[in-house]
């Protein structure tokens, strides 16, 4: 059967004491509603709609960002999930299939729990998402009889007795789209809050002789970012459950605490993660690779029997081939660098490719920028680049070619050439005493 997502996203968040809508505040490198769209996605939903209210227009373009086609639709009005669940009708217009409602502040709802929800859908008209909450608190309370739900009491509505209740909702929610809508007509908001809680569709379900059910998850995947402490929370859960996922998988993390992966970050069994790296968006390690200490890595891609760092930066577009060997205080940007290449020391590449077997020596800079334009620097197979070189952009070394210390590039170097670009050294015997001299005396009358 068809499935489809309606996320909300329509809140402000005024307790993250933020400009920025809540569900744009990221967790590992990606804003909170991506996580939930994901977590959906796994699903392969046929429809994804996300309802959207403060800064509509910045989670609007998050959205769609991350996945084209998903429809956003306006709250205008924060009346109330079941309010904010209303306004997703006319984009599920003649759709005929199951409707998963998730949160953008909710963001680590697992797709195997998704999928647990979907199934209990055969034998329910409604499946809500429970958890037993160490401490209930402020959540809604979830009444059951076996494997019925009686209904859902929020907080504030409920009395002494349904608040020791210990089973909490998680406010997902499944069930056919057409009865989803038919249920939320009939919600009213004559409650504590004055709002159209989405959460009455339980006992208006069973007034109807409907089947509402529980699917029970753990409580770690129910929590809700509100604040920015538990944003800090919920981005040392991902990268807690990250690391375990990273070791399982054979992955050799030195000091896993002081790693720190993207939501995407791919890393292959074998390689090895020393201590106090960071994994931008867009990251992909292969198998037997190693990744030294203090680096930092975005929207690269790095391949086997590589070695990066320690202290080096690859920034989006760096591709490195098998073997290549990456050094300290290297910085790579938008470069191709092929098998067994090496740029060992103090060196910015960008904008480049570098063939196999070249040498990059210390100090060499492309000078891809032009104050408006970026140039590409071209560099051939089995080159030696000496120190301290600088390469103008648009230029190329032809395979086997050579600069020597200390060279300005700005014209190509044919294959198997040697370029040298230097001022004469002219040495003047004894002008460093005399000179130094006049420069402590001068120093010497200013301080009188």
């Amino acid at each position: 059967m068809a499935t489809a997502l309606i996320i909300l996203a329509a809140g402000q968040g005024t307790r993250m004491n933020s400009e920025l809508p809540k569900v744009l505040h990221p967790i590992a490198g990606a804003p909170m509603l991506v996580h939930a769209m994901k977590s959906g996605e796994a699903l392969e939903p046929s429809r994804i709609v996300v309802v959207a209210g403060v800064g509509a227009e910045a989670v609007t373009k998050a959205a769609t960002d991350w996945n084209p086609m998903a429809q956003v639709v306006i709250q205008t009005e924060q009346l109330g999930t079941g309010h904010a669940v209303a306004q997703a009708r006319t984009a599920l217009a003649g759709f005929d299939g199951d409707a998963i409602v998730l949160y953008g502040d909710t963001p680590f709802i697992r797709p195997e729990t998704l999928d647990a929800m979907l199934t209990a859908r055969t034998d329910h008209a409604v499946v809500v998402l429970g958890f037993e909450a160490a401490d209930p608190g402020r959540y809604g309370r979830l009444v059951t009889t076996g494997d019925v739900l009686e209904r859902i009491v929020e907080f504030k509505d409920a009395d002494a007795a349904t608040r020791a209740i210990s089973l909490c909702n998680s406010g997902v929610v499944c069930a056919d789209a057409a009865t989803l809508f038919d249920l939320i007509d009939a919600v009213t908001n004559d409650n504590a809050s004055g709002e159209y809680y989405l959460t009455d569709i339980v006992q208006i379900a069973r007034s109807r002789g409907l089947s509402p059910t529980v699917v029970r998850c753990d409580e770690s995947e129910t929590l809700g970012v509100n604040t920015r402490a538990q944003l800090a929370q919920a981005e040392a859960l991902f990268q807690k459950t990250a690391r375990a996922g990273a070791l399982e998988d054979g992955v050799t993390l030195v000091a896993p605490g002081t790693v720190h992966f993207a939501h995407d970050t791919v890393v292959g069994r074998d390689a090895v993660i020393e201590p106090n790296v960071v994994f931008g968006p867009g990251v992909t390690i292969e198998s037997g690779a190693t990744i030294r200490s203090f680096s930092h890595l975005e929207g690269c891609h790095v391949s086997r029997g590589a070695t990066v760092g320690p202290f080096a930066r690859l920034r989006p577009g760096a591709e490195l081939a098998e073997d290549v060997h990456i050094g300290n205080f290297v910085e790579i940007k938008n470069a191709v660098i092929d098998e067994g290449a090496k740029v060992n020391h103090l060196t910015y590449i960008g904008d480049a490719t570098i063939g196999a077997k070249t040498n990059i020596g210390a100090g060499t800079i492309t000078c891809n920028y032009d104050g408006v334009f970026k140039h590409r620097t071209t560099i051939g197979r089995g080159v030696f680049v000496g120190s301290n070189t600088m390469l103008v952009a648009p230029v190329t070394l032809g395979d086997h070619s050579m600069t020597a210390t200390s060279t300005v590039v700005t014209e190509d170097v044919p294959d198997g050439a040697l370029a040298i670009s230097r001022t004469p050294q002219v040495t003047k015997a004894g002008l460093a005493v005399r000179l130094m001299d006049k420069l402590r005396a001068a120093k010497a009358a200013k301080g009188k």
